[in-house]
């Protein structure tokens, strides 16, 4: 799993290209899925969740086709993984 943050233009229009073009770009690269949250406080920020390994998101961020693809999505700020701080059991 990966968490990342990014902050975007207009949430619709990037939920748009995070559904279609980028959806069929990360799949590509391994992703089995996303799910996609909402600041509460910040408007321009979304937060993702992907069922995705290291490598795959690696080999997506490098792959020359996706930066293109994240200014036509309206990206503000470039996407990154959030850093991993610690695991609980319980």
């Amino acid at each position: 799993m990966i968490l990342a943050t990014t902050t975007v233009e207009n949430f619709d229009h990037w939920l748009t290209i995070f559904s279609t073009t980028s959806a069929v770009k990360r799949k590509q690269h391994g992703s089995k899925g996303a799910t996609v949250f909402r600041d509460p406080r910040e408007a321009d920020r979304v937060w993702v969740l992907f069922d995705w390994d290291d490598k795959g998101w690696a080999n997506f961020v490098a792959d020359p086709e996706v930066p293109p693809m994240m200014k036509a999505a309206g990206h503000k700020t470039k996407a990154q993984a959030a850093p991993f701080a610690v695991h609980y059991n319980s």
